[in-house]
């Protein structure tokens, strides 16, 4: 016989047996090993059953601890029928000596047996006991961070489904013990280091975007939330540095966020800001950061000294590295950006290892930094917010975290060009990638996919214009683009039975085509015309009847009429790439 039957196993006391439940608080007598929970049964069971059971089945018994009455006392919280033994006496919490028929133990067996069980309740235990700890760390965290209404200019809850846009802003603020020396004595600070950071929809890759603060750009109209919950809005200056969208005039991060959609036609979700002292904490807190030079550095405007090869960098030397440039390629602001990006994947790199996310110590130091280092979004703004966008930015490999910077030209407006402007060709074709989801780092497989999605749609006869039905509604953000669409259609492509339907009931991000089976030749020649992807086509199941016209919703991703909705599928010639996962030494 074994423990389920008998209330005991043969060498397993039944006062072991009695374990303590979480939920309730209370110690149960746990009959069955092999479950999850106990039942009703093995909740209520005395040990005067146990003892009437084992005795029925190897004539002899001993009557249990608390089985006056028939009932067990649940009132207490010491473990029923502990091990310790009175010789004669019998009654509650007593136990009568065991009867010469009762088996031997093997001792031996037996503790490790007795081990496991009680691990179990002492693990049930700290559960309950973690669970405090957590929230008391969560509330810890959470009166660290410091959050900024940005209105509109984001998202209102944090991004879990679709791609995901987060601005990470270094600002020059003068902020923290020992900064005084740096950045522009008074200011509000700047812009100064932006990464956009673009999640693809299914999480397996992110390109990380560096914008040059000396980009010459036009900063639009914002409107900034007042403490008093009032709000101001600031006009917009056309050919500003685009590191004024901060600071400058009142402007709050909500700004910076409207300039980068501005420019890219990317609507950032959130936004990260760190200032000096948080480059210092953070670094700090994840014990070093280590980097690579090509030759050695002795830099005396930011003092920054490091030996040829690999070193690690923290606190007060990982920011005068991140704040040098004059020792780096040409001096200038772009090549002090390709160190600040091997240094970020750098900083990655030592944050995924197993160094720090086995190192509970290290993790609560990070977490502490990091929520203390942070200015984000109100959509964002507190720890469990954070925690799930964490989570979601965790699972892109770092290896398909690809590190860049924006396509500019020289300022063609300066005679001796010390600002960029946006490269009118290798820009848009970034922006259109990103904005399309293509991954930078698989843009080989991602075209040959892209053909042959695009190949098959194609295949089949296709419908003469005239003969091409459609109704056409604007789901996207530009006024007036279904109009402009069948004017385009009409006189451009000899759709002459397309019809304007105005706004569509809600804004779409993609934009669709649907269509019924017997129409697949009217929508293979619009997608041909229009250079739709394989993920508008949505195909209906029923055939359409009489004069029944193919719907297409422009979404976000409409440009413009005549400009194909297909994004491109070749990363722009001459843009420098870095993968997260690789190690580059500083030029």
């Amino acid at each position: 016989m074994d423990a389920h039957s008998r209330g005991r196993a043969d060498d397993i006391d039944p006062a072991d047996q009695w374990v303590l439940n979480p939920h309730t608080g209370n110690y149960e007598l746990r009959l069955d090993h092999s479950a999850g929970e106990s039942n009703s049964s093995a909740r209520t069971a005395t040990a005067e059953e146990t003892g009437r059971r084992g005795e029925s089945r190897e004539g002899s018994g001993r009557r249990a601890a608390g089985s006056r009455g028939g009932a067990t006392d649940t009132s207490r919280r010491e473990v029923p029928g502990q091990r310790s033994r009175r010789s004669s006496q019998t009654g509650r919490g007593a136990a009568e000596p065991p009867t010469t028929g009762r088996r031997k133990r093997k001792p031996q067996k037996s503790r490790k047996k007795k081990a496991l069980l009680w691990t179990g309740g002492v693990m049930a235990f700290v559960v309950v006991g973690t669970s405090i700890g957590v929230y008391t760390l969560y509330q810890k965290l959470n009166g660290n961070i410091d959050s900024i209404d940005v209105g509109d200019a984001g998202s209102k809850n944090v991004v879990t489904e679709g791609p995901m846009n987060i601005l990470v802003i270094g600002t020059d603020k003068r902020t923290g013990k020992g900064n005084e020396g740096y950045g522009d004595k008074g200011s509000e600070g700047h812009a100064d280091t932006n990464i956009l950071f673009h999640v693809s929809e299914d999480r397996t890759n992110a390109t990380a975007m560096s914008i040059p603060r000396d980009l010459v750009t036009d900063i639009p109209e914002c409107e900034t939330k007042q403490s008093d919950g009032t709000s101001t809005t600031i006009p917009g200056t056309p050919n500003e540095r685009f590191n004024t969208s901060l600071g400058q005039n009142g402007r709050d991060p909500g700004c910076t966020m409207k300039t980068v959609e501005n420019i890219t036609g990317l609507k950032p979700d959130h936004f990260m800001m760190v200032d000096f002292n948080a480059v210092k904490e953070l670094t700090t807190a994840v014990g070093g950061v280590e980097v690579c030079m090509s030759k050695p550095v002795d830099d005396p405007k930011s003092h920054l000294v490091l030996p040829q090869g690999k070193s690690k960098v923290q606190g007060e030397k990982a920011l005068a590295l991140l704040r040098t440039r004059d020792s780096f390629g040409n001096r200038s602001d772009l090549d002090r950006i390709k160190v600040q990006q091997q240094f970020l994947g750098s900083m990655i790199r030592e944050m995924k290892s197993s160094d720090t996310l086995t190192n509970p110590k290290k993790l609560y130091k990070l977490a502490d930094a990091a929520t203390n280092a942070l200015t984000v979004d109100s959509a964002i703004g507190d720890a469990q917010k954070l925690m799930t966008l964490a989570q979601e930015i965790s699972k892109v490999d770092t290896k398909n975290i690809t590190f860049l910077t924006m396509p500019v030209i020289d300022n063609p407006a300066e005679p001796k060009p010390v600002t960029v402007v946006v490269d009118p060709v290798k820009g848009e074709q970034l922006f259109a990638m990103m904005r399309s989801d293509t991954s930078l780092t698989e843009v080989k497989q991602k075209e040959k996919d892209a053909k042959s999605k695009q190949a098959a749609l194609l295949k089949g006869p296709k419908a003469d214009p005239a003969d091409v039905r459609v109704d056409v509604l604007n789901g996207g953000e530009i006024p007036g683009a279904a109009g402009s669409t069948v004017t385009w259609l009409q006189n451009e492509q000899g759709v002459l039975k397309s019809t304007n339907k105005a706004n569509a009931p809600e804004k779409i991000k993609k934009t669709t085509l649907e269509y019924a089976p017997n129409q697949a030749d009217q929508a293979r020649a619009l997608a041909e015309m229009m250079g739709l992807p394989a993920t508008a086509m949505k195909k209906g199941t029923a055939d359409a009847e009489g004069l029944e016209a193919m719907v297409l919703t422009l979404g976000a991703d409409f440009k413009g009429a005549g400009q194909l909705i297909t994004g491109p599928t070749k990363a722009p010639e001459g843009v420098e790439q870095a993968s997260a996962d690789k190690a580059v030494c500083a030029k």
